[in-house]
């Protein structure tokens, strides 16, 4: 079965999500990122859902669950990259998702994690 990559960085786990989700991926990660937050001791967790064009409400639920798994695990969940059609279906779906906060990218998405990302400029 397929899974999608978490990384690490320093306190932080990073999820990109780069294929089309389907109920048993998104069940797998929910499952893979509650693991790794406990065997990590992260602090956040960054989901970059810039690639998805679609969310229906079972993957919208998966979100909210994962987040809300999250915080019972001393986690902060930042969705970031979220297109605005994925937006528009979200809230026409009545998904509000409750305890996650959202960025336009994750360089914001770690400043709302209290995380400096810094890159040097090219000159």
């Amino acid at each position: 079965m397929d899974r999608i990559p978490i990384l690490r960085i320093g306190d932080l786990l990073l999820v990109t999500i780069q294929v089309d989700m389907h109920d048993r991926l998104a069940l797998a990660l929910q499952d893979d990122l509650t693991e790794r937050i406990v065997s990590d001791e992260a602090k956040g967790v960054l989901i970059d859902i810039s690639a998805l064009d679609l969310v229906d409400s079972f993957i919208g639920r998966m979100i909210s669950n994962t987040a809300a798994m999250a915080r019972v695990l001393d986690a902060q969940t930042v969705l970031v990259g979220m297109q605005p059609a994925v937006a528009i279906t979200l809230v026409e779906l009545g998904l509000t998702l409750p305890g996650v906060k959202t960025a336009l990218n994750v360089e914001r998405g770690m400043l709302l994690l209290g995380k400096r990302y810094h890159q040097p400029r090219q000159q």
